[in-house]
Order: structure tokens, then C-alpha cells, then sequence
């Protein structure tokens, strides 16, 4: 009984969070489409429109559970191999969290991208060793203190480029979200100096309230 008064009791900004929820598009979309959460169609739009995946091509997501953009990489670069007349793909996904199975991807859940033995194991999965797309949907936890988890974040992507230099393909892409801020300047230079085309999107599916945007990064000119 105390559990379900505490639980009826929602502060206000509780209560809006779940009515917004609920009336989300995106959400009921992903849940008629069989997509694990609503950030499926903030990559399905950006591919739509810049056509970052292709059948045969190797991704790499980062921050990937529950498995939304893994699902979406899964169709478009045919790792499933259903259509013949279109290379296969491949799909590996890493998480600190649990993401469950999904058909077409291999996981390394509750694993740190940061953990030197991670970039081992990604390198000993992806084909060749090497990615030809790097997706990340990371964030931090939030601690509500707005600059420092930009700060955070920009971080966790700086991290991700430095990884990249180990595991992106030369002329291969790299998409990042990060969270607007003092920093943001300084990952999209660092961007700049690693890959020829640098550009920023903030697809429909992120919401309009939200700080959220992200680095679109193509051909890579590492060796």
C-alpha cells in the first residue's frame, strides 16, 4: 500500500515527463515498428537523409543498449544477409548496461568502451579488425548540473576519437550526440582535424527542449 501512494504521488515534473511521454509520436511509432525505443528514428532519419549506412558495411555502436540503433544498423547494412543481391554486413554493439540479444548483432554488453581489453575484443570481432561506421548514442549519467554533463560527454567522445584512430576504416564515418556547451567547439574541431567533412544535426526526433544534437563526421583520414 505505501509503495502505491509513494508511487501515485509524482512531483510535477514527473508526472509531465510520463504525460509527454505517452503522447510522443516517436514512441508509439517505435512501438508499432518493433523498435526497442524511440532514438531508432533519430538514425533513421539521419541515414534517410545522408545515407551513412549501406549494405556491407561494419558498425561499430557505442552506448548501444537497449539496441534501437543496432536494430536500424542490422536492416540497412543487410547484416542479416535477407537480401542476396546486396553485401552483408556487420553489426557490434557495446554497452556498461545489459542489451539484450538481438538477431543480426553481435553484443558486448556490461563492457567499458574505455577498458583498453574492450578495444582488444573489438578489434578480434569487427571483420578485418576495422569499422567502416562508428554510431554513438552515449551519454553519462546525469547529474542535472548542465555543464558538467556536457563536459562529461564531450569527453566520453573525445575518448571514442581517440579510438578510432585504432578501429575506423580510412574514409569511414563517425556519428556522435553530444550535449551543447562551451565545449562542443573543441570536439567539432578535433572532428575537423580527423575527417574531411564535419557537419551538425539535430534530427525531428530529438526533442526540441533537449541540448541534444550530433557530429556527423565522413572520410576519415586516418590510415
Amino acid at each position: 500500500l505505501h509503495t502505491t501512494v509513494k508511487f501515485l504521488r509524482k512531483t510535477g515534473t514527473e508526472q509531465r515527463w510520463l504525460e509527454r511521454h505517452l503522447k510522443d509520436p516517436f514512441v508509439k511509432a517505435s512501438k508499432q515498428q518493433h523498435y526497442r525505443c524511440r532514438s531508432a528514428f533519430k538514425l533513421l532519419e539521419i541515414d534517410n537523409k545522408l545515407c551513412v549506412l549501406r549494405p556491407g558495411l561494419s558498425v561499430l555502436d557505442c552506448g548501444a543498449a537497449p539496441g534501437a540503433w543496432s536494430q536500424v544498423a542490422v536492416e540497412r547494412v543487410n547484416a542479416l544477409g535477407t537480401d542476396p543481391a546486396v553485401p552483408t554486413g556487420f553489426v557490434l554493439g557495446v554497452d556498461l548496461l545489459r542489451i539484450s540479444p538481438l538477431e543480426g548483432a553481435v553484443f558486448l554488453s556490461e563492457t567499458d568502451i574505455a577498458d583498453p581489453s574492450t578495444l582488444r575484443a573489438i578489434q578480434s570481432l569487427l571483420p578485418l579488425g576495422k569499422a567502416d561506421v562508428i554510431l554513438s548514442d552515449m551519454a553519462p549519467n546525469a547529474t542535472g548540473i548542465k555543464e558538467l554533463d556536457h563536459q562529461k560527454l564531450i569527453n566520453l567522445c573525445l575518448g571514442l576519437l581517440d579510438i578510432s584512430q585504432s578501429i575506423l576504416k580510412p574514409k569511414g564515418t563517425m556519428l556522435c550526440k553530444f550535449w551543447d556547451g562551451s565545449e562542443a567547439r573543441l570536439l567539432q574541431n578535433r572532428l575537423k582535424e580527423q575527417f574531411q567533412d564535419v557537419r551538425t544535426i539535430k534530427p525531428q526526433a530529438s526533442r526540441k527542449d533537449s541540448a541534444e544534437s550530433y557530429y556527423l563526421a565522413r572520410l576519415y583520414r586516418g590510415k
